[in-house]
């Protein structure tokens, strides 16, 4: 998708999803709202959800698509490489990254978002893995950070 088309569809999905959250108060419905319409409108997202640190683990919370690893094992693989940077990380072939974790052999590509709450405190991870390689860009990642500040933004 060239980066027009795809900027104009993450502005749509915005707008979508900024009016979904407008009278939520609950981050976790905000979580599970987002990842239901990325997953469902974005043809190259294979598998599309958050990560929530919880007790030290990074354990799987809303997501859509196959079976996800329930714990990520500490400071291994995209999601926690997120975590421990606070930055997003695109990953042209997840094959390549060192440690990365494969919950479904499927996936070749992956971006990762960091997730705050209102007080700025890091408490996961969005992250969206693609059955294609170099799926992701920065593009993704501008809209994609947007995205995941309405998680605690409407509340």
């Amino acid at each position: 998708m060239d980066i027009d088309k795809k900027s104009g569809r993450y502005e749509r999905l915005y707008q979508q999803i900024s009016e979904l959250l407008v009278k939520s108060n609950n981050p976790i419905s905000n979580m599970a709202t987002i990842v239901a319409v990325l997953h469902h409108k974005m043809d190259y997202f294979f598998w599309t959800g958050f990560y929530l640190l919880q007790d030290g683990k990074l354990q799987v919370g809303p997501y859509q698509g196959s079976l996800a690893c329930i714990n990520l094992a500490k400071e291994t693989g995209v999601c926690w490489a997120g975590v421990t940077t606070s930055k997003t990380q695109i990953v042209a072939n997840v094959h390549a990254f060192p440690g990365h974790i494969a919950c479904d052999s499927r996936s070749k590509s992956e971006i990762v978002v960091p997730l705050c709450d209102k007080e700025e405190r890091l408490i996961g991870v969005l992250d969206v893995d693609s059955s294609e390689f170099s799926s992701f860009d920065e593009t993704d990642a501008f809209w994609l950070e947007k995205i995941v500040g309405l998680v605690y933004g409407s509340l």
